[in-house]
């Protein structure tokens, strides 16, 4: 049996009565022309704990109601001067309480994001994480960034696969000779050959094989970093399909921009590289630590995948040699493309991810 409620009008339009709505499982009011909802006592609390915001006892408005500043908008309910409260602590979303009644206004535009609130400040929690000695000391020894961000629902198995499947190739290079020599004269990628019709499932295979152990470890952890949570969003056999389709999308540009070299390509970079464009353009609200010289830093995806882009734009520029930096670039830009064509049909996909992405909320680096 609902409540029964008189007649109220809506904070914000002033002059429109509010109508009784179910919002996961109470009965509140909304107003039919700024979609508002107004929560008495207790119904927010309990409303939250319904919902799929994985915790079912949710205890948020105990914490709206330390006085910050008036509003402009009166309590329907007691005709108080309302108060403007942080969604969630240290951000600029807000809704606003009466101090008087106890009940809560929260905006339309808020309306998802207090669902996911619980969820958000566990998130936060984790994205705002100090780096700590343990953090500066894997990356001085190692060199390679450690990162900030939410943990993936599923378990990355096909990351894990082809992590397996690169490092047990390089296993039987280095255990048999004679497989070294038929992996390098079959699999490895040659522009002379492509161009010439010749050996074309290189542009696949190449970035299964690898030419030292710094060299697979760098590619696999990178791999594994920014896999994980893109599998997650994209699917196993979507993210494996892409990640192929940039790899070979970087060995085409690396052949093209030396089509008669006879210089064996190899490598997974082109591939990871692909896996940087999206992560850039879906995880913005991530974090990478940067290392220079003792000096270590958090740094948005942004401006880690910047300073990785200009290194080989420079590599391009001097004509380094021993790194495909045309498969890396190629592999990046094909990345990005699909980051940029998906981005909102992943958002969409993945509510929580869009609104880690909003603008408001703040992530400490």
């Amino acid at each position: 049996m609902g409540r029964v409620t008189m007649a109220r009008q809506c904070p914000q339009c002033s002059d429109e009565t509010m109508e009784v709505f179910d919002f996961h499982g109470e009965e509140v009011d909304e107003c039919p022309r700024c979609g508002g909802l107004w929560f008495e006592r207790g119904e927010l609390d309990s409303a939250l704990s319904s919902a799929n915001n994985g915790d079912d006892n949710v205890q948020m408005e105990q914490q709206l109601y330390t006085r910050l500043r008036n509003y402009h908008r009166d309590c329907h309910a007691c005709e108080r001067v309302l108060t403007q409260q942080p969604l969630l602590p240290g951000h600029d979303l807000e809704v606003n309480a009466c101090r008087s009644c106890l009940g809560v206004f929260v905006d339309h535009d808020c309306r998802e994001m207090i669902v996911h609130s619980p969820q958000l400040q566990r998130d936060l929690a984790e994205l705002n994480g100090d780096t700590g000695v343990k953090t500066w000391v894997f990356q001085f020894l190692s060199k390679m960034p450690v990162e900030f961000n939410i943990k993936p629902r599923t378990t990355p198995w096909l990351v894990y696969l082809l992590v397996l499947i690169n490092v047990v190739q390089y296993g039987l290079e280095v255990a048999y000779p004679g497989w070294m020599q038929w992996t390098y004269d079959n699999l490895t990628l040659r522009p002379d050959q492509v161009m010439a019709g010749q050996q074309l499932w290189t542009l696949l295979t190449n970035m299964f094989i690898h030419g030292s152990v710094a060299h697979l470890l760098g590619n696999m952890y990178f791999l594994y970093v920014v896999g994980d949570n893109l599998e997650d969003v994209l699917g196993r056999w979507r993210f494996l399909a892409i990640y192929l389709a940039c790899g070979l999308v970087g060995g085409v540009a690396q052949v093209l921009s030396d089509p008669a070299s006879d210089i064996p390509i190899l490598g997974a970079s082109g591939a990871v590289a692909g896996l940087f464009g999206m992560y850039l353009m879906w995880f913005r609200h991530a974090s990478l630590t940067f290392m220079l010289w003792i000096f270590q830093k958090k740094l948005s995806p942004a401006w880690f995948f910047g300073i990785w882009l200009v290194i080989n734009v420079i590599g391009v520029v001097q004509q380094g040699e021993g790194v495909a930096y045309w498969a890396h670039i190629g592999g990046f830009i094909s990345g990005l493309m699909v980051g940029i064509a998906w981005r909102q049909r992943i958002m969409d996909a993945n509510p929580v991810l869009a609104m880690l992405n909003h603008p408001k909320l703040q992530v400490l680096r």
